[in-house]
């Protein structure tokens, strides 16, 4: 018996997709690398995938992440969790296809609870239909922006506007042929308490002083949403574009990175699946010394170890998602943090051993693992290092253990 066994709707859309993947998305992964690779942009937006989203949504396989029955299927997390993963064995391709891609979900999620009638109309709608993307501004290149109070960049009051001044970077998908919008994370007032310094404004990508620096490659791969480095210099934002209000800045940002870390997570549990189909794939076809790759112990012991960890990682997210469903992100939290470290350790780890058995091949760009290593390798790093996360675990455990008076 599952322990967290699928609704028969999820079961229907997972079904649904797997047959989507088969029928459209792996075969289109071929085409998807040659359009690129006739750009010459690296930030080129191929036709393929406008092709793949119009028949994603014509069989209703469309913002499978949205909880809100008004914008999407409404599922739950638990039974998005294998939609998620499924996704992530393409993940260059399916999550956008789906429109399902990260960092949109989190602020569709975020216009959806905190936007006004008009952010609404003007920007979720049209991020909804997939008609644009946006960007989530809140690492910074001076500051440890592990922690965001740390966070420098000002928004200063001047009558009905706030004066954006300032630097932004790895502002994920701002480099996107369709990028419109910014959610934007800055300081509102420094003399206030800790968490209630920071707010969050939307901001077109386009506003006067707004400036896309460059791209930062990421292990030397430029990828195709990019990772932005943005200047403000004296932007104004109307005080109507602040989200919820001034000072909830920070309460926006862990509203929003609780469901986008267990996506992140979901994602890499499919794609530690295809590294480790490809891994017994190319074990089996190669052969040395005599004998099929296959064959030898270590790799049979490799091979072992990845089910296994596949295994519980997946278990892990899957209580995760049943927590958040049923007790809230909050109550959660714990959970949220275990498998933000344990999922792309785990999935790098097997990249890293099918790179092993494709030997030479497997450090070049004929086989997927080379640019999933370096993804997951910088997922250790997004919404959050493994430090930080292990330090609230760590907090969290010592409280339980604290007399009531301490």
């Amino acid at each position: 018996m599952e322990p967290f066994p699928l609704s028969d709707r999820a079961k229907r859309y997972r079904a649904d997709l797997l047959d989507f993947m088969d029928e459209h998305v792996y075969p289109a992964e071929a085409v998807y690398r040659q359009q690129m690779q006739e750009s010459g942009d690296p930030h080129h937006h191929p036709q393929i995938l406008e092709d793949l989203k119009v028949e994603a949504r014509r069989r209703g396989l469309w913002n499978l992440f949205h909880p809100h029955p008004e914008w999407g299927p409404g599922l739950t997390n638990l039974e998005y969790a294998p939609l998620a993963e499924i996704m992530g064995r393409s993940p260059h391709l399916a999550p956008e296809v789906f429109n399902c891609s990260a960092p949109d979900t989190g602020n569709m999620e975020v216009l959806t609870l905190f936007g006004s009638e008009e952010h609404k109309e003007k920007y979720l709608r049209p991020l909804l239909e997939g008609k644009i993307r946006s960007a989530f501004a809140m690492t910074e290149p001076a500051v440890a922006s592990s922690d965001a109070t740390n966070i420098e960049l000002r928004m200063d009051r001047d009558g009905d506007e706030y004066v954006l001044n300032g630097r932004k970077w790895f502002a994920t998908n701002a480099m996107h042929k369709n990028c419109a919008v910014l959610i934007v994370m800055g300081k509102t007032d420094p003399g206030a308490t800790t968490h209630r310094q920071q707010s969050m404004m939307v901001v077109p990508i386009d506003a006067p002083g707004v400036t896309v620096v460059r791209n930062l490659p990421v292990f030397g791969y430029a990828d195709r949403e990019g990772h932005a480095e943005i200047e403000f210099d004296h932007v104004r934002v109307p005080v109507s574009d602040v989200l919820k209000g001034e000072g909830e800045g920070f309460a926006i940002s862990q509203a929003r990175l609780g469901p986008g870390r267990i996506h992140h997570c979901m994602r890499a549990i499919g794609v530690a699946e295809r590294a480790l189909e490809l891994l017994c794939r190319r074990a089996n076809s190669r052969v040395t010394f005599g004998q099929p790759v296959s064959e030898r112990a270590n790799v049979q012991d490799w091979i072992a170890e990845a089910r296994i960890e596949i295994e519980k990682t997946r278990l892990l997210t899957l209580k995760a998602a049943w927590m958040m469903d049923t007790v809230g992100n909050k109550q959660a939290r714990t959970e949220i943090a275990a498998i933000k470290v344990a999922a792309p350790r785990m999935a790098l780890e097997i990249v890293d051993r099918a790179i092993q058995v494709h030997g030479g091949g497997g450090v070049t760009d004929d086989f997927p693992l080379a640019n999933a290593w370096a993804s997951l390798r910088t997922l250790r790093l997004a919404d959050g290092p493994d430090e930080v996360h292990k330090r609230a675990i760590a907090l969290w455990e010592l409280r339980k253990h604290r007399a009531p008076a301490d």
